[in-house]
Parts: C-alpha cells; sequence; structure tokens
C-alpha cells in the first residue's frame, strides 16, 4: 500500500510556480512611436510632413529622384545644347534631405519648405553656359564704306545677339535643385546695337577725295555724294603716284619746298625753297598726304592731264585754292 504524499509542500509549489509562469506569457512593452515630421512641412517642395524620416526618404526617392536624374537642354538659337548629370556629378542624398526636414520642422512654428540636399559641380554649369554662349553670340557689325573711284557703296550695319551667360549658369543651377522645374530651358538672346550705323555714315565721311591716275581725275565726295571733279596731273614714269588708301596728313598755304635729296633735284636737292618764291613748284596750297607726296597747284597748266609730276598731284592753282577750304585734315584719299 502507498503511503500519501504531504499535502502542504504541493500546494506551496503550485503557488511559487504560478507567477513564474505567468511572467513568461506576458507580451513586452510596445516600443515607442517614431518621430514625424512636423505637419505642412516639405522638401524641395514635396511635402513630407506626418511622415517618419524613413517614410520621407523613400517619398523624396520616389518623387524627386527620377525627375533630378533627367538632363538639362538648352534650346537657343534654332540650336539644342545637353548637360547630363553624370557630367555635372550630381548626387541627391533623400535620407539627409528628410532629416534636414525634420529637423526644421521641430525649429520653425510655421510650416517650412527645405531644401534637398544636392551636390554637384558648379564648375561643369559654369563652363557648360560659357560654351553655349560663346557659340550662339553674333557679333554687331558696324556700317562702312568703300570707296571706289567715281561712287562711295555703304555696306550696312548689322544687329548682334548676345546670352548672358552668368543668368543661364542660374537658371540651370535653379533647375537642378527643383525637381519640379522644366529641364528645357529656352533662354532669350540680347540685342547688340552697332556702333555706325548706314544713317551715320554721311556724317562720319564728310569728306572724301578719290586719284583716277588713268584719267588724270580728282573727285572730292560730301557727304558720300560726288561734289566736284577736277582736272589733275600725276606721276611720271618711275615717279608714279602711289596707289591705295591714304589720308590728308597736313595742309599749308604758300608751302615751303623741301627738295628731296633725288638725283632729279640736281643742284636743289636737300634745299628748303620758301613758299611763293619763283622757282618753287608747290603753288598756292598744299594738301599733304604721305611719304613726301600731296596735293598742290602748278604753275605749268600745261602738264595738267598728263603725267608729268615726280609723284605728286598737280592742279590748277584756282581749282587747289577752291579745293583746300573743303578737305579737312584726316580726309580719307584713295589714289588708284
Amino acid at each position: 500500500m502507498r503511503r500519501a504524499r504531504p499535502l502542504l509542500p504541493i500546494l506551496l509549489a503550485a503557488v511559487l510556480a504560478a507567477p513564474a509562469a505567468a511572467s513568461a506569457q506576458a507580451p513586452p512593452p510596445p516600443a515607442p512611436p517614431a518621430p514625424t515630421i512636423a505637419p505642412g512641412t516639405k522638401a524641395g517642395g514635396i511635402d513630407v510632413g506626418g511622415l517618419t524620416i524613413a517614410q520621407a526618404q523613400q517619398r523624396l526617392t520616389e518623387v524627386a529622384g527620377p525627375p533630378l536624374a533627367r538632363n538639362v537642354s538648352v534650346h537657343v538659337a534654332g540650336r539644342r545644347f545637353k548637360l547630363t548629370p553624370g557630367r555635372l556629378r550630381l548626387q541627391f542624398d533623400a535620407l539627409r534631405s528628410a532629416k534636414r526636414a525634420y529637423y526644421a520642422g521641430r525649429a520653425q512654428p510655421q510650416p517650412v519648405d527645405v531644401p534637398l540636399a544636392i551636390g554637384y559641380r558648379r564648375a561643369s554649369v559654369e563652363r557648360f553656359a560659357t560654351t553655349v554662349a560663346r557659340t550662339v553670340y553674333i557679333a554687331p557689325r558696324d556700317a562702312t564704306v568703300h570707296i571706289t573711284l567715281t561712287r562711295i557703296e555703304r555696306s550696312h550695319s548689322r544687329t548682334g545677339r548676345s546670352l548672358d551667360a552668368k543668368a543661364l549658369q542660374a537658371a540651370i543651377e535653379a533647375t537642378l535643385v527643383n525637381p519640379a522645374a522644366p529641364h528645357k530651358l529656352r533662354p532669350a538672346r540680347g540685342v547688340l546695337k552697332p556702333k555706325v550705323t548706314s544713317d551715320a555714315l554721311p556724317k562720319r565721311y564728310p569728306t572724301i577725295l578719290t586719284i583716277d591716275r588713268d584719267h588724270f581725275k580728282l573727285r572730292l565726295f560730301k557727304r558720300l555724294r560726288l561734289a566736284k571733279t577736277y582736272a589733275i596731273a600725276v606721276g611720271m614714269a618711275g615717279l608714279e603716284t602711289p596707289p591705295g588708301l591714304y589720308h590728308i596728313q597736313t595742309k599749308e598755304v604758300n608751302p615751303a619746298w623741301h627738295v628731296p635729296t633725288s638725283s632729279w633735284a640736281g643742284s636743289l636737292a636737300g634745299q628748303t625753297i620758301p613758299g611763293g618764291a619763283p622757282n618753287n613748284p608747290l603753288k598756292a596750297r598744299w594738301l599733304g598726304i604721305a611719304n613726301g607726296v600731296g596735293i598742290h597747284g602748278t604753275a605749268e597748266d600745261w602738264s595738267i592731264g598728263t603725267r608729268a609730276s615726280h609723284g605728286c598731284i598737280r592742279m590748277h592753282v584756282g581749282d587747289v585754292i577752291a579745293l583746300y577750304d573743303r578737305v579737312p585734315i584726316g580726309t580719307p584719299v584713295l589714289i588708284h
């Protein structure tokens, strides 16, 4: 016959085991909720208010990531220029952007919109903008004249075009940090006006002379129109009047003659003959052109219409006196 176990020890063991079992079966205390970004807070224009940092990171990656990965294209003057994120080494940090929104929302009583955490090479943007501006630049062209022996032809002016490289750089950089901004830019070029227009040419060229050696004619143009034609003599063979475009350098009344040291000058070579002297061939007036060559009056009226001088342009005395007052220093002279 089995002996009965004492009841008291059994009850005591059951009482002690019950709390341990209850403790093993109780659920853990709930984790505190993850902090959220303040309502109304935005990052790069994207609403992340009420989201945790992890949720905001995911949202920014999904919404801002694809637009920021697009090329930036610039359309100007009928041409297209492309700037790629790879060339810029553009990097978008969504986590940092989310944290920036979180801390800004805590610090500001009003809703804020923080910039996205985006990095890129500004030097690449600057070079790109400069290249675009240089490529589409058109220089303005001033109106000019083309002098011929018998007429003065006008070359009309042209406006130029220029692109502000600094403004384009700023527009590109604003696009790079804004996922909502269009990535197709159409900047306008500014107009560059010429300094000299066609209408200004008559005032700019009030007087022009042309020397027609073959036909022994001096033509005076005033405000680009033929005003007077004079008969002249020019340099003889071997001492031809030099062709080219010159300007009136000096003017004298009754000029002295500084005899050149040339073989044809004979015993007078190197001397200075006073103005008005009988043996001075420079009569009445002198309009110096270059290298001792000029326009002057002559006592040898029979030589007009021939190749008779030592390089100068001879005129009748009355003609050179009339011409003198109408021709200022600096007047262009075409000899051909």
